[in-house]
């Protein structure tokens, strides 16, 4: 598994609010878990995204429940997938958003 750039992931650990990368060129990127929610690729929430925010939304009971990751599987040898406490799992994280989140928390310049 590589990202765009030549650089893998050399470890991946959850550690409390963070997922923390080791990235094969010394990085270590350390990303919260509600910075990759808020990321995250699936169609639905780049969908919800792009609206424009509706003060008068109803929370749903699961929306007032703090977001938790509950596994991280490979998708083939480019990606993973977050699997959320709510039961989201649509978001396949490949390695090149990966490594494009990783330098917005370290702030390295591509």
């Amino acid at each position: 598994m590589t990202a765009a750039d030549g650089t893998v992931p050399t470890s991946m650990r959850r550690e409390g609010d963070y997922l923390v990368i080791d990235w094969s060129d010394g990085t270590i990127a350390r990303l919260s878990w509600k910075m990759l929610r808020d990321a995250c690729p699936c169609a639905g929430c780049r969908e919800e995204r792009d609206k424009p925010a509706d003060p008068f939304r109803i929370l749903k009971p699961q929306e007032l429940v703090p977001l938790a990751p509950v596994a991280m599987p490979k998708v083939g040898r480019y990606a993973y997938k977050i699997v959320w406490s709510d039961g989201h799992d649509a978001g396949i994280f490949t390695l090149e958003h990966l490594r494009e989140l990783s330098r917005r928390t370290t702030g390295e310049l591509s």
